[in-house]
């Protein structure tokens, strides 16, 4: 049977800007689960992630610190089967980037859901495009689970050379089903997308993009400097 998932990624630039409005901004979108990035890694993290997953109404599944900065949130309704938190390869002179994984279950639908945040640096990027593929899909066959979601911010653009390395194997869920409108970056001043879902063939889209019919732009642009992707999917 297939069950309808909510999907929102989101950089919160690590809870520096209007907390209430953030809040707000989530709310807004009923997110069944919530992929965050940049939430916070410094003394205290886990407090403010807490803090954070509650003012959305939802729960910490897995991330943060010790996924340098991704973290997976969800609602009542979805079920934990197993969990994964790693770092990218780490190259020196660079930020640390990380990667949050989950097995979970929505009814009788399974599915493997990862958040992660790329480069800044064109060369890195790209060798962690396929990287964090290749750590998708072991986590998903280890725990059985066919159904994959990537969902994050890239540091990219359509028609790169990384965009291109993961929709070779993934489909960019706005291509397939756009609804509201697709620049996430900036908030105050959107002119490209860096942020995106992407999702394994199997799954079908019912709409995706920034969700404009759904969120203040008042709020959206006192949240964060990014705007948030909305994927409903079906499973």
């Amino acid at each position: 049977m297939e069950e309808t998932v909510r999907i929102l990624t989101y950089n919160v630039r690590s809870l520096r800007d209007d907390r209430a409005a953030l809040a707000r901004v989530v709310r807004s979108c009923a997110p069944d689960v919530v992929c965050v990035q940049e939430a916070p890694r410094f003394f205290g993290w886990r407090r403010a992630a807490l803090a954070m997953a509650a003012s959305f109404g939802l729960r910490v599944v897995t991330g943060g610190a010790n996924a340098s900065g991704n973290l997976l949130l969800a609602g009542p309704d979805v079920k934990v089967d197993a969990t994964e938190v790693l770092y990218l390869k780490h190259r020196r002179g660079y930020h640390l980037r990380g990667m949050a994984l989950a097995a979970l279950r929505i009814g009788d639908s399974r599915f493997t859901l990862a958040s992660t945040h790329l480069s800044m640096n064109l060369e890195q990027r790209v060798y962690q495009a396929g990287e964090v593929l290749g750590h998708l899909d072991g986590f998903a066959e280890r725990n059985r689970t066919k159904a994959r979601i990537l969902a994050g911010d890239f540091n990219s653009y359509p028609g790169s050379v990384e965009w291109n390395i993961i929709t070779e194997r993934m489909n960019d869920a706005w291509m397939l089903a756009p609804v509201g409108d697709e620049f996430t970056s900036t908030g105050v001043n959107p002119y490209q997308r860096l942020d995106a879902v992407f999702v394994s063939r199997d799954i079908h889209v019912v709409r995706a993009g920034v969700p404009t019919d759904l969120i203040s732009k008042a709020d959206e642009a006192l949240a964060t400097d990014h705007r948030p992707v909305l994927a409903v999917v079906r499973i």
